[in-house]
């Protein structure tokens, strides 16, 4: 090879080798603070209308961030919780509308994924399109949901 060969092959190996012009990811995340808020919003929430809960926040990553079994709650209620806040953080969705996909299509394999639920309860926590967490609450039949929404709505004002 020449030297001029071996000149243009160098130079052509160092600009394939330069790094692409990429910029780090910026994204907001729930505090510690938020997420007890919104789990102690939504326990009390359901204690009020005599319902005993358990209630459970994720961060983007579907990391348990707070976890509270209120007070008589059922011992299922902390899982069961945990798994409705995954599912809604997971799909970006409330977890009831997991249910409502496999009562239209019951041979979808969405149940057999592990921490999917198809219950209401779970809802995503958003930051404009951006969904950075999710509560679920667990404990009160026909309420959780409402329950949850409380919860999410105590912090509304710092979710931008």
């Amino acid at each position: 090879m020449s030297k001029t060969m071996f000149v243009a092959a160098g130079f052509a190996t160092l600009a394939l080798a330069q790094p692409a012009a990429a910029e780090l990811l910026t994204h907001k995340d729930l505090t510690a603070d938020m997420a007890v808020t919104m789990a102690q919003t939504a326990v009390n929430t359901c204690k009020a209308q005599g319902q005993n809960v358990s209630a459970t926040v994720v961060g983007r990553a579907g990391e348990v961030i707070v976890q509270i079994r209120g007070d008589g709650a059922g011992m299922h209620t902390f899982e069961n919780s945990f798994r409705k806040a995954w599912t809604a953080r997971s799909f970006k969705a409330p977890s009831g509308a997991i249910e409502d996909r496999l009562k239209a299509n019951p041979n979808l394999p969405l149940i057999h994924l592990t921490n999917v639920i198809a219950d209401k309860g779970g809802l995503p926590i958003k930051v404009g399109d951006d969904t950075i967490g999710a509560l679920g609450v667990s404990g009160c039949p026909g309420c959780d949901e409402p329950c949850t929404q409380a919860g999410i709505d105590k912090v509304s004002g710092e979710l931008k």
